[in-house]
């Protein structure tokens, strides 16, 4: 029987404080770098006012702030660029036609090949962009064949969470336990040092996507295939037999019950007078508005107007038009700069030519009108209903603050994607193949293409900047810096014999299979990165305890942390995959419970009898 020795005061301190930031990353209502930034404010702020005294002299407060310039982050970061820098040249565009073409010609076996595909880019590319590419490809897909995308979407999601649990830098968590491990004394795991217990996984997700997955899954229609008025500017011209002629904009606005937004006041003479409540409306004066055409024909009847489009009245002869104007669906990235925005700071008609018609979140069975959605604050994952030109949608299909979800398979491509090409297989070759002469750590090699992408003109700094994700990188550092103050304070020591005690006496198979789902417990409800750096310490600390090898513990944190398939929370693309497919959290469930309880059983065993335990 192992006896408890109680934790010092710091270590305790610690403990709570990463107790309360896991609820709190738990929290949808709280943003997770705000999370992270308190973290690192109370981390600083404790061991300020409460110095800690280790062998080698008081813990540095400071010390909490080496995140930033962590090896891991820095590869996160590069990784980053590369990844937008592939997607904003067009460097994946052969794989969306080949895959476009596929789907046209042989449909019985495209889902299989769309998940191999989706998994192997996974591997060396941030899944988020692959999921971004292919979204919009498979909703074209069901457009043209009339079915459901429901059956596709899900399983491309998982199946690049999948891929990217086979190489170091497949994820940013692989980096990050990767590197942490490194930091305690474990011999540094190469790029493809875990790829075959991952590949045996990867394949028995892949089969288990393909011929079950999509039999679980109910048919789910888009979340705002109902029917949503399309807006319309028009005019509204005071005639003789209005009564508001002589009187001020204010009543005019008043009758309707402050529903009409005037944006401008044409004379008859041609002179605009700019909308002010005090404004005294004269004969012949046209209100310019934009909205629905039941509105528009209520604001004509309060007013006692007639309702113009351009220079007609409007009647069955001239009926409103939208002068070329499209619907399409957009969802917010999470990259894009509107996270945390609220819609009415979002400047949606001025920035990005964007009219909002509805709005639907993953919380709500149903769309909401685009009215009473000024305070609403964005996140990622987000759908909208907009109207606009399709000179507007070409802009936003470069940019990367929406993903347009309106069904095409026009790819972008340019010159440059080429060299974007050449730069990630470089980057990948010099840090995978530690025999060439010129290897290079993948942190200093990421860096490296990165440089390459922006002189070369592949990426602007501008977009190389907006590549980068504060979320991600505040994440990070604040797990960083709780992982070294669970190490240092003693703490790590501390849960690992809390864990010993309760599973005393039991095998190594029981100790990896435990360590592994913990984690993948704790990854589907709070921030994996963070689940993943807090977790290495412990498992390293356990096989230091056990006498047993520390690779296959920290292997375990590793996939353990990976397997976030459980809810739609727990990794990133899980939420532009539910809204743009319609999904309901129960679909995650149904789906993503078996796949990780499969992986899990999986996975042990392959570590189990690699490491011969």
């Amino acid at each position: 029987m192992i006896d408890l020795v109680a934790p010092n005061p710091h270590a305790l301190g610690v403990m709570i404080l990463i107790l309360v930031a896991l609820v709190m990353f738990s929290r949808d209502k709280i943003p997770l770098e705000t999370t992270a930034f308190v973290v690192l404010v109370a981390l600083t702020l404790g061991f300020s006012w409460f110095p800690y005294q280790t062998e080698t002299g008081a813990l540095s407060p400071s010390d909490f702030f080496l995140g930033f310039g962590h090896k891991a982050l820095i590869a996160v970061c590069a990784l980053m660029i590369l990844g937008t820098g592939l997607i904003r040249t067009g460097a994946l565009e052969p794989v969306g036609r080949f895959l476009a073409i596929l789907w046209r010609r042989w449909p019985g076996v495209s889902l299989l090949l769309t998940l191999i595909i989706t998994g192997t880019l996974s591997a060396f590319i941030n899944n988020t962009p692959i999921v971004i590419l292919l979204l919009p490809l498979l909703l074209g897909v069901a457009v043209r064949t009339g079915t459901s995308a429901s059956k596709t979407l899900l399983p491309m999601g998982f199946a690049s969470i999948v891929g990217g649990m086979t190489t170091t830098i497949g994820t940013s968590t692989n980096l990050l336990v990767v590197n942490v491990a490194v930091d305690l004394g474990v011999t540094e795991f190469s790029m493809f040092d875990f790829a075959v217990p991952a590949l045996i996984g990867g394949v028995v997700a892949v089969l288990y996507l393909w011929l079950v997955a999509p039999r679980l899954i109910p048919e789910r229609q888009a979340p705002m295939e109902s029917k949503v008025s399309r807006v319309y500017t028009a005019q509204l011209r005071l005639g003789t037999n209005s009564q508001f002629v002589g009187r001020t904009l204010a009543d005019a606005i008043d009758k309707t019950r402050g529903t009409l937004k005037v944006e401008k006041i044409q004379r008859s003479d041609g002179v605009y007078v700019t909308p002010f409540p005090d404004v005294v409306l004269r004969l012949d004066d046209r209100i310019t508005t934009t909205d629905t055409q039941d509105n528009l024909h209520e604001y004509a009847r309060l007013l006692n107007a007639v309702l113009y489009s351009g220079i007609h009245a409007v009647n069955a002869e001239h009926p409103l038009s939208a002068d070329g104007m499209q619907i399409a669906e957009v969802a917010i990235t999470p990259s894009s700069s509107l996270v945390n925005v609220k819609i009415s700071n979002a400047r949606l008609q001025s920035r990005y030519g964007l009219r909002l018609l509805a709005f639907h979140r993953f919380e709500g069975s149903q769309p909401r009108e685009a009215k009473g959605l000024n305070d609403v604050v964005l996140r990622s994952g987000d759908v909208l209903l907009v109207q606009s030109s399709p000179e507007d949608f070409s802009k936003l299909k470069r940019g990367a603050e929406f993903l347009v979800l309106d069904g095409t398979e026009v790819l972008p491509k340019t010159k440059k994607a080429p060299i974007a090409l050449a730069t990630l297989i470089t980057v990948v070759s010099l840090a995978a193949f530690s025999w060439l002469p010129i290897s290079l750590p993948i942190e200093i090699a990421a860096m490296l293409g990165a440089l390459v992408l922006i002189v070369t003109g592949c990426l602007s700094w501008r977009e190389a900047i907006g590549a980068l994700n504060a979320q991600v990188i505040l994440i990070i550092v604040s797990s960083l810096a709780m992982g070294a103050a669970l190490m240092k304070t003693g703490g790590a020591d501390y849960l690992a014999q809390v864990f010993l005690a309760a599973t005393f006496g039991a095998s190594p198979t029981v100790i990896i299979a435990a360590v592994m789902l913990l984690m993948a417990l704790l990854t589907n409800v709070v921030s994996n990165n963070a689940a993943a750096v807090i977790g290495t310490p412990i498992a390293m600390a356990i096989a230091l305890q056990l006498g047993l090898p520390a690779e296959p513990l920290i292997l375990a944190v590793l996939f353990g942390a990976n397997l976030s398939f459980a809810t739609p929370m727990a990794y990133k693309t899980n939420l532009l995959v539910m809204n743009a497919g319609g999904y309901k959290f129960s679909d995650f469930m149904k789906v993503g419970i078996p796949l990780m309880l499969i992986l899990w059983v999986v996975l042990t065993a392959v570590l189990v009898l690699a490491y011969g335990l």
